[in-house]
């Protein structure tokens, strides 16, 4: 999607107040919900992701299971309201020996392991909202021992307000 696209600076692919915030993500909604609301803390709208557990109800982007990212940005910043439920997100990459490599954090894992196409992590969230930033290209290099070349997918799993999700060059 953005491969032929100049990438500098910070590459939005979800901005909760945009006016099409899921224009590139697939939606799958059983027993749950995905809608925009204002979230009281911040006065703003944010897009809320529930179901009943992290398996029902998600996005991931692209929307097209055929189609990649693209993005070449190594650093994954999101921001995150707990909601002191279980929540997920995963991120595919693609490295160096041409494999495609996955990353999973998530609030209920207490663990990492490492697999050879997986790796999934504990994440910790402060109470209310949260910024988090993810350098793909050191994780890669740390858990494979490969370097980073491109972003290719990218999906929030339940239970999660979510008011922007993006890619930069650098720490933001």
């Amino acid at each position: 999607m953005f491969k032929n696209t100049f990438q500098s600076g910070f590459l939005s692919i979800l901005y909760s107040i945009g006016s099409k915030p899921l224009q590139i993500w697939d939606k799958k909604v059983r027993n749950g919900h995905i809608k925009r609301i204002t979230d009281n803390d911040i006065q703003s709208l944010v897009l809320e992701v529930e179901g009943t557990n992290v398996s029902t109800t998600y996005i991931t982007c692209p929307a097209d299971p055929k189609k990649t990212l693209g993005i070449k940005l190594p650093f994954l910043v999101m921001i995150i309201k707990n909601l002191k439920k279980y929540f997920t997100f995963e991120v595919q990459v693609l490295d160096d020996k041409n494999v495609r490599r996955r990353f999973r954090a998530s609030n209920y894992q207490s663990t990492t392991r490492v697999k050879p196409f997986i790796c999934t992590m504990p994440m910790r969230l402060d109470d209310g909202w949260n910024q988090i930033q993810f350098n793909l290209s050191d994780f890669t290099r740390r858990a494979y021992g490969t370097n980073y070349i491109e972003t290719l997918r990218s999906c929030c799993i339940t239970r999660c307000e979510c008011s922007f999700n993006g890619v930069a060059p650098a720490q933001w």
